[in-house]
């Protein structure tokens, strides 16, 4: 199969996931010792993928301190700089001519969300959508949580037909964020202008051609890391599963502290007697001697508090 270049949207300000994304780009935040961003392009070169664009805005050196030129992985990795962010369609219109030298001619890519943790085999749905001749082919899971996440509707043909809010007692899939298109689905998207495709493209496309927008669905398994509490309890889990650590580069835990069911990011110092249960310490932090912490999230004070913050001494903290 001819191997096809990819672009991984990692510019966004994840306000979800605040105040994490304060401190890191939420495709850099470590998910049981290794970067998201680093797994996406590990499953990515697995698929035989290693031509790959990052879309940059929030806290972008974060992401490129992690990844540099992607040497070290075995990939080429390029950057396409946003400002303002540009959106799940005005983003891949951007970075068009770095994954392309003729971006009008047929050109197929894949577009990978940067917080998409899942065991999808990607190969498959490449076959298909080359196969069908579509414009965009979303991989799909059923969507067992209506209430907590829209939904994509296909018809019996796995055309998609539209789309759902959630809530919606109508019967939906879940896009869990890996999708093929061809560099055309974006040739009436404007230049350097917010756009996104859900809410504006991908219902134009199908109104005026239909059939151009396809489902490939499967039951792979996929991992949440919207807000901090779905990021703690996938890191854990992927921890266990994979029986790697939480603890980030150069962490110094005073043997007298207890760490249970925590994630400490790079740098952190747990002082004597510390009691961490269910909590998420970010990078830089001390945490001071003979305290205790349950379910919360603990960074270093700076600049302003996010909502829900407070502030004790040097630290911010918010419950999870």
């Amino acid at each position: 199969m001819m191997p096809v270049p990819a672009l991984v949207l990692t510019a966004g300000l994840a306000t979800r996931l605040r105040p994490l994304s304060l401190v890191r780009a939420k495709a850099a935040l470590p998910v049981a010792g290794e970067p998201l961003v680093g797994r996406i392009l590990r499953w990515l070169h697995d698929a035989g993928i290693d031509d790959v664009v990052l879309n940059l805005h929030h806290l972008p050196y974060t992401l490129t301190g992690l990844l540099g030129d992607g040497t070290q992985l075995g990939m080429r990795v390029r950057y396409s700089w946003e400002t303002p962010v540009l959106g799940s369609a005005g983003g891949p219109k951007r970075a068009l001519p770095l994954l392309f030298a003729d971006p009008l001619g047929p050109c197929t890519f894949v577009i990978v969300n940067g917080d998409t943790l899942t065991t999808a085999r990607l190969e498959p749905a490449l076959e298909a959508h080359r196969a069908s001749g579509a414009l965009v082919t979303m991989m799909l899971v059923p969507n067992t949580e209506p209430m907590k996440y829209g939904g994509v509707v296909v018809d019996d043909g796995d055309v998609v037909t539209g789309f759902v809010r959630r809530g919606s007692a109508t019967p939906s899939f879940h896009f869990f964020g890996v999708q093929i298109v061809e560099a055309a689905a974006f040739a009436n998207v404007p230049n350097d202008v917010p756009y996104e495709t859900v809410g504006t493209l991908y219902p134009a496309l199908i109104a005026a051609r239909p059939g151009s927008v396809r489902a490939f669905r499967c039951d792979a398994e996929y991992f949440d890391i919207g807000t901090p509490a779905d990021y703690l309890r996938t890191s854990l889990t992927l921890a266990d599963r994979e029986r790697r650590t939480s603890t980030g580069r150069a962490a110094r835990i005073d043997a007298t502290a207890r760490i249970e069911r925590s994630i400490l990011w790079d740098d952190v110092v747990i002082a004597a007697g510390v009691l961490l249960r269910e909590c998420v310490v970010a990078d830089g932090v001390t945490v001071p001697a003979d305290t205790s912490w349950h379910g919360v999230t603990i960074r270093n004070a700076t600049g302003e508090l996010a909502p829900g913050e407070r502030r004790v001494d040097d630290l911010a903290i918010a419950s999870l």
